[in-house]
């Protein structure tokens, strides 16, 4: 059967590669501020704060959304972050429900828990969304998470797939959390493990695909078997982890701060001493999708690629 998806954020890392691989089988139709000229699929630059996405789905009589546009990395902004997470989630799920949308696909985050010393070592799904307030990303994830619920009982005839990935990396990934990993050592705060979970890329392109064409909904951690530890990675990388005393690095940070020589705060620290745990427990038991990585795997493999971009 041939779906009819819009998917927001098809410019995106993920999102065009998602867009082509659905493509292949049903209409497409994609949606980003970033122009994309090869696109084998209508392709409409727009923003999804604009009240014009309702008349494009109609146009296009959309029947599921997969919703991925979001502000990855602090603008500096944070009121116009805000605007784009929170506003244009809003906006998409009125466009949806006027278009009487049967499904609607968000990409959320693990940082929707937020980062605090008393989590437990394993998060499950029920377990409470704190994104912390000091985190414009972790927070506004839990914005919208609140919103979705909202939605979910005044409007259940829009079935809901929520999905919290830890950290995506694939052969090519660069970003916030791929830089923690090119410098000559690895930070850590003293006395934290500061574990990560990771999920590889083309997992959480299948999930996507497989949460579409099988309609399903509810809220699902993505990640690979088990976590790594900081100094695990350091032992991979063969690199050394310097772990500072927390009082040390927060002083630094707030000097750091006052002189602008960094964006980070002292009250930021906790990005680094409490990561989100992602347990996977449900998504292969409920959901029913075995991560084709583990946590280790997808590192190895994104590893793999780094360093061969390096010696190219």
């Amino acid at each position: 059967m041939q779906r009819r998806i819009l998917i927001t954020g098809a410019g995106g890392y993920i999102g065009s590669l998602l867009a082509r691989r659905l493509a292949e089988r049903h209409f497409v139709v994609g949606v980003d501020i970033r122009e994309d000229k090869t696109a084998p699929f209508p392709f409409h630059v727009m923003d999804v704060r604009d009240p014009a996405i309702a008349g494009l789905m109609r146009e296009h009589r959309i029947e599921q959304v997969v919703h991925l546009a979001a502000v990855l990395e602090d603008s500096g902004d944070r009121q116009r972050d805000y605007d784009i997470d929170v506003n244009g989630t809003r906006n998409v799920l009125e466009a949806c429900v006027a278009n009487e949308v049967r499904q609607l696909v968000v990409t959320s985050s693990g940082a929707a828990y937020g980062y605090h010393a008393d989590s437990p070592a394993w998060l499950d799904e029920q377990d409470p969304l704190r994104g912390n307030p000091e985190f414009a990303y972790s927070d506004h994830k839990r914005q919208v998470e609140e919103l979705l619920a909202t939605y979910r009982q005044q409007h259940p005839q829009l079935a809901q797939l929520i999905l919290r990935p830890g950290t995506v990396l694939g052969a090519g990934t660069r970003n916030l959390i791929t830089r923690l990993f090119e410098g000559k050592r690895l930070l850590a705060v003293a006395g934290s493990p500061s574990p990560f979970v990771f999920i590889w890329d083309q997992d959480v392109l299948a999930i996507i695909e497989k949460g579409v064409t099988e309609e399903q909904q509810g809220c699902f951690n993505l990640a690979g078997d088990g976590a790594l530890s900081i100094h695990e990675l350091g032992v991979i990388l063969d690199k050394p982890v310097l772990a500072i005393p927390a009082s040390v690095l927060r002083a630094a940070l707030w000097l750091g701060n006052k002189l602008r020589l960094t964006g980070y705060t002292p009250a930021q620290i906790n990005f680094l001493r409490y990561r989100p745990v992602l347990s996977n427990r449900r998504l292969k038991t409920e959901f029913g999708y075995q991560p084709k990585k583990s946590s280790e795997e997808v590192f190895r493999f994104y590893l793999a690629g780094a360093r061969q971009r390096q010696g190219s």
